[in-house]
C-alpha cells in the first residue's frame, strides 16, 4: 500500500528543505515524526504537517492502518516559482531579492506488504 502527499508553493528554498528531508528518508514514520519534532529548522514543522497528511491519506485509502509498520519510501523537494522583489541600492540602482518557494512530495509504503510481495 502506498500513500502520497504533496505540498506546493511552500515558502523557503528547496535546498534548505532537502537538508531536513535527507534526515527522514527511509526512516519509519514514528522515528521520522520524532526527528521532525526536535529539528531546529523552520521547514521541519511544514514537513511534519506533510507527513501527517500522508498518514491521513493512507488511512483513507486503506482503512485502519498500522502507522508503526509504515516507512518513508520517497521524499524530494523541487524548486517552485520565485517571487522577485526589488531593493533600492546606492547611486539609484536596484537589486533583485528572490523569495524562493518549493514543492515537496512524500510517498509512504508499508513494510509488511513489501516483504510479502517479494516471496511470491
Amino acid at each position: 500500500m502506498e500513500a502520497i502527499a504533496k505540498v506546493k508553493n511552500l515558502r523557503g528554498s528547496a535546498r534548505k528543505a532537502r537538508l531536513v528531508l535527507d534526515l527522514i528518508r527511509g526512516k519509519s514514520v514514528p522515528v521520522a515524526q520524532n526527528i521532525l519534532l526536535f529539528s531546529k529548522k523552520r521547514v521541519a514543522s511544514d514537513i511534519a504537517k506533510l507527513l501527517k497528511s500522508a498518514i491521513a491519506n493512507a488511512e483513507v485509502k486503506e482503512g485502519k492502518t498500522d502507522i508503526d509498520a509504515m516507512y518513508i519510501d520517497t521524499v524530494y523537494a523541487d524548486d517552485g516559482p520565485i517571487m522577485k522583489r526589488y531593493r533600492p541600492r546606492a547611486q539609484g540602482r536596484a537589486t533583485v531579492i528572490r523569495r524562493r518557494t518549493c514543492h515537496i512530495t512524500m510517498k509512504l509504503k508499508n513494510k509488511q506488504e513489501e516483504f510479502s510481495g517479494s516471496k511470491s
